[in-house]
């Protein structure tokens, strides 16, 4: 035998042993088949997002939280540039001083106008006495002269002498009436500077809302995912700043076909099995069914056709437990999702145990 004819036989030998060992390890390693009542699916773990953006438009000034930190709700997170905000909070105080200085200053004018009204009433009785006297005087003028024992001319200034007096008194009252139209003016004039006085506030209140505002917190616990922007930059009312995932949100969304889907309700169980730690079996309950078919021909024609049907279905994670393990806790992991279709049908051995604490 040839050297060759050696190489190739031993060549031939070991691809042969390969080939035993491969379906050896096959036969060995193969999943076995699921039990009636559970089926599977792929998917990946996810998260609820969250933007921390700013309220108003503004420069960063700082971020303090870092990508991966995991932060608690509340805390903050980044700081905004507030000197315009605390410029505009110095010129509100100082119109909340004149307005209030305003008020005052209305305030003296009601009384003013009260002491006027007063002196111009005192004028209006002052004024009705001399008239009633005027009066008496016309009326005994007028007896004394029927009777001859006074002159005509005397009745006649006495007459004039009352005229005189009632028109004093219809100008007196006539002061009296533009007083009381001065004090309702006055009066207005304090509710009007109140209102202003009332308005500065709310604008102090709103600015100092938005200087709090721009300490940005996170809403929700959770990890920073990335940065959206970078300190210096200028950012519109709305805009992101930080990308937060919330950890105690966690599920895996995957497919099942339609004749599966139908059977799976909300709170059905499901065992999940990531790849990077296929040691533990997570719980989690299904938390959304699709009732709209994410893969669907263009044409169902045929059975066949039906079973292409794929509807998206979410597992979540108890909270509770995601707290606990808070630590480990990543999104974006590929695994595999059981879900117990029929409540009757057992785990299998080695999905029966999982974590728990």
């Amino acid at each position: 035998m040839t050297v060759a004819s050696r190489t190739w036989l031993i060549r031939g030998g070991i691809a042969a042993a390969v080939a035993v060992l491969a379906v050896i390890a096959w036969s060995v390693l193969k999943p076995a088949g699921l039990p009636d009542g559970i089926v599977s699916g792929n998917g990946r773990l996810e998260a609820v997002e969250i933007d921390v953006s700013a309220k108003t438009p503004g420069r960063i000034r700082e971020i303090v939280a870092d990508e991966g930190q995991l932060v608690k709700a509340g805390q903050i997170v980044a700081y905004m540039d507030t000197d315009v905000l605390r410029a505009q909070l110095a010129e509100a105080q100082a119109q909340l001083a004149q307005a209030i200085n305003a008020v005052q200053i209305a305030e003296t004018q009601v009384i003013q106008r009260q002491s006027e009204r007063a002196s111009a009433l005192a004028t209006v009785r002052q004024r009705e006495a001399e008239l009633n006297a005027a009066r008496k005087r016309l009326g005994r003028s007028e007896t004394l002269a029927r009777e001859g024992a006074t002159p005509m001319q005397e009745r006649d200034d006495d007459r004039a002498a009352v005229e005189g007096a009632s028109a004093t008194v219809e100008a007196a009252r006539a002061q009296l009436a533009s007083v009381d139209a001065a004090i309702t003016v006055a009066r207005s004039q304090v509710i009007g500077a109140g209102s202003n006085v009332d308005a500065v506030r709310a604008t102090i209140e709103r600015i100092k809302a938005d200087i709090a505002d721009s300490d940005l917190r996170a809403p929700r616990s959770g990890r920073v995912q990335y940065r959206v922007a970078q300190p210096g930059e200028v950012v519109a009312g709305g805009g992101r700043v930080l990308n937060l995932v919330d950890l105690s949100d966690v599920y895996m969304t995957f497919f099942l076909p339609e004749t599966v889907a139908g059977r799976v309700g909300l709170g059905s169980e499901v065992r999940l099995v990531l790849d990077a730690a296929p040691e533990y079996v997570i719980p989690a309950k299904i938390s959304f069914v699709a009732d709209v078919a994410q893969f669907t021909p263009k044409t169902v024609e045929t059975e066949s056709e039906r079973q292409k049907l794929m509807f998206r279905v979410r597992a979540r994670i108890d909270p509770a437990l995601l707290r606990r393990h808070i630590d480990h806790v990543k999104t974006g992991l590929p695994g595999m999702a059981y879900v117990r279709v029929d409540p009757r049908a057992p785990w299998p051995a080695n999905l029966a145990r999982v974590v728990t604490e």
